[in-house]
């Protein structure tokens, strides 16, 4: 039974992937690890619990990340609409209270599209800073290549 459990603690902490997971998987692998240890602990049968709480866990961890993503999409979307190029962008989000920049390049055509790379980081002392590529696609809106 310790075994089980460990291998979902485990298989949760490494699911959360920090290199290059959004808020959206993050928040699933944190909500199956906690809802696998709260489920263990107050069920019964410590395996059922464990497995019925990593389940709700992940469900309810994913929502609120996919929620905390969307507002920073939508900065990126209006930075590539609207921002000039080599101007940065900062904007904080409201849920997790962190910051960003987004720093537009000009558009070139690539492919029959219009592109505009983008230089997105985390403002901080350990920020990350992302390389994206962007397109126009057949509705006029901006989608990030990965």
């Amino acid at each position: 039974m310790k075994k089980i459990i460990t291998l979902l603690v485990l298989a949760a902490f490494l699911g959360t992937g920090y290199g290059c997971a959004n808020k959206a998987q993050q928040g699933a692998g944190i909500g199956a690890l906690a809802g696998a240890t709260i489920g263990a602990l107050t069920f019964k049968n410590k395996l059922s619990g464990a497995a019925i709480g990593a389940g709700v866990g992940l469900l309810m961890g994913y929502i609120v990340g996919n929620e905390w993503d969307k507002h920073d999409e939508s900065q990126i979307q209006n930075t590539l609409e609207t921002g000039r190029s080599d101007q940065a962008h900062a904007w904080t989000n409201p849920d997790t209270g962190k910051s960003y920049t987004a720093t537009p390049s000009a558009p070139y055509m690539q492919e029959n599209r219009v592109y505009r790379d983008v230089v997105i980081s985390e403002n901080g002392p350990n920020g990350e800073k992302v390389m994206a590529k962007a397109y126009r696609d057949e509705n006029g809106e901006w989608r990030l290549k990965q």
